[in-house]
């Protein structure tokens, strides 16, 4: 019996859908990053959410967006702000830390960048659902002697630097592996880039950031300003 052929891949492409993982599928979620993902490995730490991308109910791409690293030098360089900015405003940027296409991508190659644009336009609004606060930039880590980046470029991301080549081995602890990862980084809100580094913020953002750190004196002094 001959197989069928595969769809053509605009007809296959136009059928993903994107969901999060539900409870009951955490294990066979974890299973396939840990056996079939470079970093074998489905641990991440803080704040996350997993995605499904499906194609009549088949499983074809798995996304896990967590935390962001705390210290990375291109990234503090590319957004300018000063250590308490980032000390306040890091939960607003969210790490692609997985991201696993299952064997599909041979015969479908622009299926990742399929995926991710579709895990991106509902990416802030999910995070606000669960998390409570909003997200406006995304990064991701890329190994580059092993990828080339190229479903990251086709969704907007820049490449802006290498790692220094550690990771993070503990809480406060990080080891050298000798093989820096390419930062790439994505805006969700127009000017993110921008926000994140000036003294005042956009009313909601303000608020979120007055919630989850007390005022920031800056922003403080410019409301006390606009009252005198």
């Amino acid at each position: 019996m001959t197989k069928p052929k595969p769809a053509p891949e605009a007809d296959y492409l136009r059928q993903v859908t994107i969901r999060l993982l539900g409870p009951a599928e955490r294990e066979r979620f974890d299973g396939l990053l840990e056996s079939e993902h470079y970093l074998h490995s489905a641990r991440v730490g803080g704040q996350s959410l997993r995605y499904i991308a499906e194609v009549e109910g088949q499983w074809v791409a798995l996304l896990v967006f967590s935390g962001a690293a705390p210290h990375t030098k291109a990234r503090e360089c590319q957004i300018g702000w000063t250590p308490r900015q980032r000390a306040r405003r890091l939960c607003w940027v969210v790490n692609n830390s997985r991201f696993l296409v299952l064997p599909a991508r041979q015969r479908y190659p622009n299926l990742a960048s399929r995926v991710l644009a579709l895990c991106l336009k509902r990416l802030n609004a999910d995070w606000q659902e669960q998390w409570g606060h909003p997200v406006i930039l995304v990064e991701s880590y890329v190994d580059e002697s092993q990828y080339r980046g190229t479903c990251y470029r086709a969704c907007g991301f820049e490449a802006v630097g290498l790692t220094a080549g550690y990771g993070r081995s503990s809480r406060d602890y990080y080891e050298e592996h000798g093989q820096p990862k390419q930062l790439y980084l994505r805006e969700l809100r127009p000017r993110a880039l921008r926000i994140l580094r000036q003294g005042r913020l956009p009313a909601d953002l303000a608020e979120q950031e007055e919630k989850l750190s007390g005022p920031c004196p800056l922003w403080t002094l410019a409301k006390i300003s606009e009252r005198s």
